[in-house]
């Protein structure tokens, strides 16, 4: 079973907002703050807050949909992956569905953060046949894409800070994955903390004031499912880190940014 719910950070409260026999993954929040987006088999739903149900999202070709997808600042356009012959493959389709378009300039390619202002998109990908991941950044519209980390480990997750300024991301260049940051332009990397945990998915709030990421078991390897997990809050330096949820989860938990536009609140699937 998947549980969709949402985590209100002024009260500590959680609230269930939709369940079902199906696996979904990966909740973003649309700008309105009226809708979440979700991917399960292949496909993307959005849910009503208002009257939660999936409703179905034309994709049109696209049927293999994996949990890295997500909607425009400005909630007009969706970035999602899908997976052609050459692996994952990043397309962008107007909100409300329609035929997606190549913008990837090759493969693989997951998608993972939009720049503030809706021009760049962050994502992390394998080049020239190297299995090594790493942050590059490019043009919304496509174009050249820019390499921000050079195979100091696997790096993934990269989200934009609320000011556009820096990108989060996880990395394990130093043994296991932890939370790491650098500007948007891949100066300054420095890791934001450390501890025993192995440290996926940084998402920073849209108000500023906050980084939820989620916490594996020490020695797990990857983001697989179905494991105990731990959704963490701190301030955008790493300062009070605390865990407020625990629970079976993780891969298509909180994979893309999953904050409410106001930053009050956060998304996220538990399984079980």
């Amino acid at each position: 079973m998947s549980s969709l719910e949402i985590y209100d950070v002024a009260t500590g409260k959680t609230r269930v907002v939709l369940q079902v026999d199906a696996r979904i993954e990966a909740p973003n929040w649309d700008p309105s703050g009226e809708t979440l987006l979700v991917n399960g088999g292949g496909r993307l739903f959005r849910v009503p807050l208002a009257k939660p149900e999936l409703v179905a999202v034309d994709t049109g070709f696209a049927d293999r949909c994996n949990n890295d997808h997500g909607i425009s600042p400005d909630g007009k356009w969706v970035v999602m992956s899908h997976h052609r012959g050459k692996g994952s493959e990043m397309f962008l389709m107007p909100a409300g569905g329609g035929v997606p378009v190549l913008i990837s300039p090759d493969a693989p390619s997951w998608w993972h953060g939009w720049s503030p202002d809706g021009t760049r998109l962050a994502y992390v990908a394998a080049r020239g046949g190297s299995r090594v991941i790493d942050v590059y950044t490019m043009p919304v519209a496509g174009g050249a894409e820019t390499r921000l980390t050079f195979g100091e480990g696997h790096c993934d997750g990269p989200d934009y800070s609320a000011d556009g300024s820096r990108i989060y991301y996880n990395c394990d260049r130093d043994g296991h994955a932890q939370i790491w940051v650098m500007q948007a332009d891949g100066s300054g990397q420095r890791k934001l903390f450390a501890d025993d945990c192995v440290n996926w998915f940084p998402h920073p709030s849209p108000c500023g004031r906050w980084l939820v990421y989620l916490a594996y078991p020490p020695g797990t390897v990857g983001h697989p499912a179905d494991l105990p997990v731990a959704l963490c809050l701190c301030d955008p330096e790493g300062g009070g880190r605390r865990r407020v949820l625990e629970f079976i989860g993780g891969q298509g938990t909180m994979n893309v940014p999953n904050w409410a536009p106001d930053g009050s609140a956060f998304a996220f699937v538990r399984y079980g």
